[in-house]
């Protein structure tokens, strides 16, 4: 049985369309929490939202869901995923729930399941949450007198924030520095401000006024155009980027230039490797990091394990290895002696840290490595399998012949979207370009027959 709503991260979906209902909702509370079952204990469910509007449609039936089964719910409201699995693994609870679709627009909303350990679910148990799914309820409902109760955690921020903090070297302080902060008016919007604040920087808060249909909307880690303008235009240090619900960074220095994932990651892990603190002799990321970070790590006497795209994948590496630095170039940063996810904040705050004892401008810090020329497209298609039709196939095996030993290819179907990513690199910046042309002339021309068809 393959999986049918679980992609790379979660359920994922335009909100009150196909899986993303408040009926799908309910349904998979109700599997997860048969599927959670482990004593005759009261089980617990904990659940956060970021700020998209549709997050007041999904919360109620995912509190409906469990406590119809009986499984007690603690609702902590807006909180960064990161904040969410840290509490899960904090309050004992056998479950937790993010109801967010990360860096997509308000339209999108997504479900994303993390076990009592605070880690997000294998592919094997969302399988099973699956199959649950499909079978009828009616003898697993919990009777009246043992119905679930519901609670609000007031103070869910507040542990949140002492925890990032704790995370910053003692001693150390943010006094003199001016960081502009980009909350993408997601889940980190109170946040990461105030941890900034109290670890003594001069903060400039930039999205921070969420309304429910501006989260990610010209801002946030996947738009840093505004951010860029204002750290130059504040006259700040640095910019910190944080997605809808803050599991993922993006930097930008003094001079507005963007700094992402794979650079923070070469930088925390080296800095690492100095003081002793780094584990499994290198970092973990994914297919698509850069050639430049390979290459980076290699000249320091590191390695670099590569997964597929996913950062649940990464964790899992790091898990099975002995590894405790990882990510994803789009900025998911683990660091598995803090967290059990990617804390975009917690990760900005280790860089800062490093920015902090060495003194220099963020410009000379933050850039570890020259990037290999590297060129992602994404094609759009409406059906079927492109990636298995002959027309794909050979326009993928030329492009493989023509950048031999001095470049990689990459092309996957999007885990959470209708999309063919195709990702080329090598020394040779117009042979890159031209190779990853070719691919998208070919999806694209098959895409184009298969509608034409229809």
């Amino acid at each position: 049985m393959s999986r049918k709503l679980f992609g790379t991260d979660g359920i994922r979906g335009t909100a009150n369309t196909g899986a993303m209902t408040a009926e799908t909702a309910l349904r998979v509370a109700m599997a997860a929490a048969v599927q959670f079952r482990r004593g005759s204990h009261r089980h617990l469910a904990v659940i956060g939202k970021d700020t998209r509007l549709s997050g007041y449609m999904l919360e109620p039936a995912l509190v409906a869901g469990f406590t119809s089964m009986g499984m007690d719910v603690v609702t902590v409201g807006p909180m960064p995923t990161p904040a969410l699995a840290l509490l899960t693994h904090s309050l004992r609870a056998d479950l937790g729930v993010v109801i967010s679709a990360s860096h997509n627009p308000f339209e999108d909303n997504g479900i994303k399941l993390f076990g009592p350990d605070g880690y997000k679910l294998s592919d094997e148990v969302e399988l099973e949450i699956e199959r649950r799914m499909e079978q009828p309820f009616a003898g697993e409902l919990a009777p009246p007198s043992a119905l679930g109760r519901v609670q609000r955690l007031e103070d869910a921020r507040g542990r949140y924030i002492e925890a990032a903090k704790a995370t910053f070297p003692r001693g150390l302080r943010l006094d003199g520095v001016r960081v502009a902060i980009d909350c993408a008016n997601g889940a980190a919007y109170k946040v990461a401000p105030t941890v900034l604040w109290e670890l003594g920087a001069d903060v400039v808060p930039l999205a921070v006024s969420p309304n429910g249909t501006n989260i990610n909307l010209n801002c946030g880690a996947t738009a840093t155009a505004m951010l860029q303008e204002q750290v130059v235009a504040q006259g700040c240090h640095l910019g910190i980027a944080l997605d809808g619900d803050a599991d993922r960074v993006i930097m930008v220095d003094e001079k507005g230039q963007q700094i992402d994932g794979d650079q923070l990651m070469a930088l925390i892990g080296r800095s690492w490797a100095e003081d002793g603190r780094l584990r499994g002799g290198g970092i973990v990321a994914t297919v698509m990091s850069n050639l430049g970070l390979e290459r980076s790590l290699a000249a320091a006497g590191l390695k670099l394990a590569r997964t597929p795209v996913g950062d649940r994948y990464v964790v899992e590496h790091m898990r099975e290895n002995g590894f405790n630095v990882g990510g994803e170039q789009s900025g998911h940063i683990v660091m598995n002696d803090y967290t059990t996810t990617g804390d975009g904040l917690i990760a900005a705050l280790q860089v800062l840290a490093v920015v902090q004892r060495q003194a220099r401008p963020v410009s000379e810090v933050c850039r570890v490595f020259d990037p290999v020329p590297q060129l992602l497209k994404n094609v759009r298609f409406g059906g079927g399998k492109p990636l298995e039709e002959a027309r794909v196939k050979d326009a993928i095996r030329a492009a493989e012949a023509r950048l031999g030993a001095s470049g990689r290819l990459v092309i996957r179907k999007s885990g959470t979207e209708p999309l063919i990513r195709v990702m080329a690199e090598g020394d040779d910046r117009a042979l890159v370009e031209a190779v990853v042309g070719e691919i998208v002339e070919a999806v694209q021309e098959v895409s184009k027959a298969r509608e034409n068809v229809a």
